[in-house]
């Protein structure tokens, strides 16, 4: 194989990359107006979440003093963070042309967004008393200059940096500065709708609307002048967890989550319109130094508030929203466990409701042969459905077993909360096994039937989380198979003693077999290829960072096996290179859904081997954590995830091909025009109405 200078893509440039495609549709004038403006906000959500953990991971390794070439890539960590920041400020800048582009073309459409100095009499009126009434009772002001200590800033919450000049009678340069920070409530609306005038819709952003009181807030100060401008920092997230034996896990969990609130900083964004001044007073008093990144911005930050804009009722201005289909031949009607002992069935959402688990889980609750469910968890849904069934069925006088986790990143508190409600209720809980996340999606149900115990579970690739269900793309696999549930079991019996490592037949099961089993796989499709039998490999996930599954895969190549892959996220190998990955070809698809499912896809001379997991080709999933991939025996299920591949594979609407040359280009071919996401839906429909 041909070593090239670049033989990998950088994990968070290609991250970054990533977030660029997301961008893009932020950009594509086809993507309907509201839409794109909510593109934009998951585009500044995912830049915070990089910065908590990836760019604030690679500020560790400059911290320690340590180059990091053998983990990034063969690039220098130091080197990289200034990547990075360049990377983000050329985005950034292009986020805020495209938000100027979509509120120009918001303004064709009659919805206006006005800032302070644009208010209508009326609007004025109802702007004050609103603030009255909502703003003021909330809002948390600081004065600084006589603090003998910064506050400490909360991560990513947005303020306003307040100058004010007061009045007196000495020179410009010597009369006296009050410097204030003002933050932006997180439990008010940051999208104020105004009185409509006119037929026209008007929005003011919260932010301007408290800039618009400030004389309200301050009007105890005489003043000649006054300013404000907005900041917010972002800090490191990973988890400190320390090694106190008298602490529960739930306890160290909940001090680590609280210290991360005073964690280091790792990134600065700023108004590029701030005073120097009041720039430089806030950078000193922050201790904000060079290895931290510094960014200047527009004149809002939080910009991921746009994920939540309103409807304004413009049902035009959306996405239409689909009905979710039922699994054909699986009605919501009568038993579903009987129905899983009659065949196994596939559960794809948003393209399929994702009922099928709630009715499972309630049948399970209910029926008086259920004995035990045995379940992972990862991130569950506000107010989840999920664990609603879990506590009807102890209540019910099942034996309920949850594996929750703890360390689940940004959900810890969250998981913390139903961990002690589900605790409370009675409900079995395992947290976790040392030094591994458990990441799989996995339920187990063992019911008495004529004095036996016959399981039932299901297998998925994604949360069993009923919110995301509706944008998340994700596999369910429900089966009454013995072969995959007897070993289902295993790996709950491996949580609780953790010490004894199962073998599994069946499974693929991180973090002992995961990665062996798959380059085994990839070595069978290079002998077919070597004796010029048909090889390939098909498979669709979020992120490959492994370089020992990337050289798999370019060793794969160079034998002859033709390879497609389906990355939505971060790729480190590099397509189409002559000598080292000719025979590989990658895209990756971004729009109205998130793509998530894993599914893995091996030629097998003729005789295709279909895996779903819940693992990417990253090393935590595969060294890690507790992951699960589960064979498809079915042969018409085996059938439709090799239809949705090529669906999938077929997209030249909204996929991008990855290259060296990391451009995010659009797929182009004369082909007729697929958009897998919808191609997908209309696969769905027609198979009900066969």
């Amino acid at each position: 194989m041909i070593k090239t200078k670049n033989q990998y893509i950088n994990r968070e440039i290609s991250w970054l990359r990533f977030n660029e495609r997301v961008l893009q549709e932020s950009a594509d004038i086809h993507v309907p107006l509201i839409e794109r403006l909510r593109f934009l906000g998951i585009f500044s959500n995912n830049l915070d979440e990089f910065f908590k953990v990836r760019y604030a991971t690679v500020k560790r390794i400059v911290d320690a003093g340590k180059t990091g070439k053998s983990v990034l890539g063969g690039e220098r960590a130091k080197d990289l963070l200034e990547e990075i920041t360049a990377i983000v400020i050329k985005q950034q800048a292009e986020s805020l042309e495209i938000l100027t582009d979509i509120e120009k073309e918001l303004e064709a459409q009659n919805i206006f967004i006005v800032d302070e100095s644009e208010l209508t009499p009326q609007q004025e009126e109802y702007a004050q008393q609103y603030f009255m009434r909502k703003v003021s009772p909330v809002l948390m002001t600081i004065i600084l200059n006589d603090l003998a200590d910064f506050p400490t800033l909360k991560d990513t919450a947005a303020y306003l940096a307040v100058k004010i000049v007061l009045k007196g009678n000495g020179e410009e340069t010597n009369k006296e500065i009050r410097y204030a920070l003002i933050e932006i409530p997180k439990g008010i609306d940051r999208f104020v709708e105004l009185p409509s005038e006119g037929g026209k819709s008007y929005i003011i952003i919260l932010d301007d609307l408290i800039r618009y009181s400030l004389n309200s807030i301050f009007n105890m100060f005489e003043y000649e002048t006054i300013s404000a401008h907005m900041i917010k920092i972002t800090r490191d997230a990973e988890l400190d967890i320390d090694n106190d034996l008298s602490k529960s896990f739930i306890e160290k969990i909940s001090s680590s989550v609280e210290h991360r609130k005073i964690s280091d900083p790792v990134r600065f964004v700023y108004d590029k319109r701030i005073e120097q001044d009041t720039l430089q007073f806030l950078k000193d008093k922050m201790h904000i130094i060079d290895t931290d990144s510094v960014i200047p911005g527009g004149r809002y930050h939080n910009r991921r508030d746009y994920m939540s804009f309103p409807s304004l009722g413009r049902r035009d201005l959306m996405y239409e929203k689909i009905e979710a289909l039922p699994v054909k031949g699986v009605g919501m009607q009568g038993s579903l466990l009987e129905r899983i002992a009659q065949k196994d069935f596939l559960q794809y959402t948003p393209y399929h409701t994702f009922s099928y688990i709630i009715r499972v889980l309630r049948e399970a609750a209910l029926d008086p042969k259920v004995r035990n469910i045995k379940i992972t968890v990862y991130r569950l849904a506000n107010n989840s459905q999920v664990a609603a069934s879990l506590i009807n069925a102890v209540k019910n006088g099942k034996q309920v077993t949850v594996q929750i986790e703890l360390q689940a990143r940004f959900d810890e508190q969250a998981n913390i909360e139903y961990a002690e409600q589900l605790q409370a209720e009675g409900v079995k809980l395992i947290f976790g096994v040392p030094g591994l996340k458990v990441h799989s999606k996995i339920c187990l149900i063992e019911r008495e039937e004529e004095n036996r115990i016959k399981r039932y579970g299901f297998v998925s690739t994604g949360n069993f989380n009923e919110s995301t269900a509706r944008i998340y793309t994700d596999y369910t696999l429900f089966t009454a198979d013995e072969r995959i549930l007897k070993e289902l079991n295993k790996v709950f019996d491996f949580f609780e003693t953790t010490y004894k490592i199962k073998k599994y037949k069946h499974l693929i099961v991180s973090p002992h077999y995961t990665k062996t089993t798959f380059q085994k796989l990839i070595d069978n499709e290079i002998a077919n290829a070597i004796v010029g039998k048909e090889a390939y490999i098909k498979i669709k996930m979020n992120s490959i960072t492994s370089y020992k599954m990337v050289d798999k895969l370019y060793e794969a190549s160079n034998a002859g096996v033709k390879i497609q892959l389906i990355i939505r996220g971060v790729c480190c190998l590099i397509p189409g290179v002559k000598g080292m990955s000719e025979n590989i070809e990658a895209i990756s698809v971004v729009d109205k859904f998130l793509e998530h499912p894993r599914i893995f896809i091996f030629g097998n001379d003729e005789n295709p081997k279909i895996y779903i997991s819940s693992a990417d080709w990253m090393t935590r999933n595969l060294d890690y954590r507790v992951e699960v991939g589960c064979p498809i025996y079915d042969e018409d299920i085996k059938q439709e995830l090799l239809d949705t591949f090529e669906i999938s594979w077929s997209d030249n609407v909204k996929a991008r091909v990855f290259s060296e040359k990391q451009d995010n280009a659009y797929r182009e071919n004369t082909k007729t025009k697929v958009r897998s996401q919808f191609a997908l839906y209309d696969y769905y429909l027609k198979k009900l109405k066969e």
